[in-house]
């Protein structure tokens, strides 16, 4: 029951502005009703709802309040251990709050296939639901077609509008399989730093790219978890270098051109040359999307042999190399780790250095400014004696004379300024106060 779990206090009890960890969000959501929840954040219930689900928290099911008043509520159960693709926080402002997380590690075991799953190949991949309506609205990339929706939040695919429903299906097949397997296909979770590799449309990968890459691509990488280990999928419809020809304003193949009858003074303005055109073909790109690492592998078609033939030995294969990628996720870390030392060291040697700069400047500074008061002071005191000479010599003359002479001592004071040894000493900074 509610009483049994531990209550939140004032100081347990977490701002609306600040960040909501699973621990806390687990036990808001079972202390006050969902609504009183979502208000205090200033979202709906359902989207507080959303953030369970996305944080992997347990919440009341509908009624559950009304039965605990009554007594007759279920038990509150536990709160699950964190899936490697579950957020660990969430924040109001949408706001990336990275949570360290242990190193990737491989699952222990031979994997092996849940046959009770299999009949959800009769529905789709939860990824794959809806996608093809959102890759369809949106913009083309320049010259190749290949499909550039608004929606940032798709799975990986780069594809032409003619190739997306291959795609889809490839992708649908392969998400499926890896999930009977137990590999959970997901989009990279927030606050986890995995980077998407770069995607080479072409056929032949070139070395080098030239010039800008107007190939879409979304706000997170599609990833699988083998055990907690993450790999990076990109869909790829793959392109060639053909010969084409310029007619009209367009590039067509060269062997879908056809010569239009002209009379015998008209001439047609074209030429020929090479572009990378979309072949229809897949290419499957799986890489390490960990920071530091360098793992790529890349299974295309031929114009004999589809990837769908081939989906069982490419979730054989990505089980087999999560292994690698955890070796290359641990070295990457502990490479890591040195250069953040040797950055803290070079850093407190820098402090240390610009210390004694500041220290040396301070002592320079505040014995340059005590000398030039010493000397100030010698020429003040110079003047001092001109004043009280000339103050005793104006005793002697006349009235008139001694006012006028006085007055002119007054101004010539208010010019000097002061002359005193200890208003000059008290205006003086040492070393320590600078």
């Amino acid at each position: 029951m509610i009483n049994e779990m531990e209550p939140l206090n004032n100081n347990d009890n977490p701002e609306p502005s600040s960040p909501l960890s699973r621990e806390d969000l687990y036990k808001l959501v079972w202390t006050e009703p969902m609504l009183k929840v979502g208000a205090k954040y200033k979202v709906s219930s359902s989207y507080m709802a959303r953030v369970c689900q996305r944080l992997n928290v347990p919440r009341p099911e509908r009624g559950y309040w009304n039965k605990l008043t009554v007594g007759k509520a279920s038990p509150i159960p536990p709160l699950p251990d964190a899936r490697p693709e579950d957020e660990m926080v969430w924040a109001r402002d949408g706001q990336n709050i990275r949570m360290p997380r242990p190193l990737p590690s491989p699952p222990s075991g031979k994997p092996r296939r849940k046959p009770q799953l299999a009949s959800i190949h009769s529905d789709q991949h939860f990824l794959i639901k809806g996608a093809k309506e959102l890759f369809e609205v949106g913009r083309f990339s320049h010259d190749a077609g290949y499909l550039k929706p608004n929606k940032k939040l798709l799975p990986d695919l780069v594809v032409t509008k003619i190739g997306l429903d291959k795609a889809l299906a490839f992708a649908d097949s392969l998400f499926l399989l890896l999930e009977e397997y137990g590999y959970r296909v997901v989009f990279a979770p927030n606050g986890e730093q995995l980077c998407r590799a770069e995607v080479d449309e072409h056929e032949a990968p070139r070395k080098k790219h030239y010039g800008y890459n107007d190939l879409w691509h979304p706000w997170r990488c599609t990833v699988v978890y083998i055990g907690t280990v993450a790999i990076g999928l990109t869909i790829i419809e793959i392109s060639e270098e053909v010969e084409v020809r310029y007619v009209n304003g367009k590039y067509i193949r060269e062997k879908d051109y056809i010569p239009p009858k002209r009379g015998r003074y008209e001439s047609e303005h074209t030429w020929t040359t090479t572009k990378d055109f979309p072949t229809g073909r897949l290419c499957l790109q799986a890489y390490s999307p960990y920071q530091g690492t360098k793992w790529v592998k890349r299974w295309q078609e031929t114009k004999n042999s589809e990837l769908s033939t081939k989906v069982k030995g490419i979730v054989k294969e990505l089980g087999q190399s999560a292994v690698e990628i955890a070796r290359l996720a641990e070295e990457a870390a502990r490479q890591a780790e040195i250069q953040r030392q040797k950055w803290e060291a070079q850093h407190e040697q820098w402090l240390r250095e610009e210390a004694e700069r500041k220290a040396a400047k301070a002592l320079k500074d505040s014995k340059g400014e005590l000398l030039q008061i010493i000397d100030g002071w010698a020429a003040s005191s110079r003047l001092e004696k001109f004043f009280q000479d000339a103050e005793r010599r104006v005793a002697n003359l006349s009235d008139n004379e001694r006012i006028r002479i006085l007055e002119r001592l007054k101004l010539a004071h208010k010019l000097v300024g002061s002359i005193d040894a200890l208003d000059l000493l008290k205006a003086w900074k040492s070393p320590d106060e600078r």
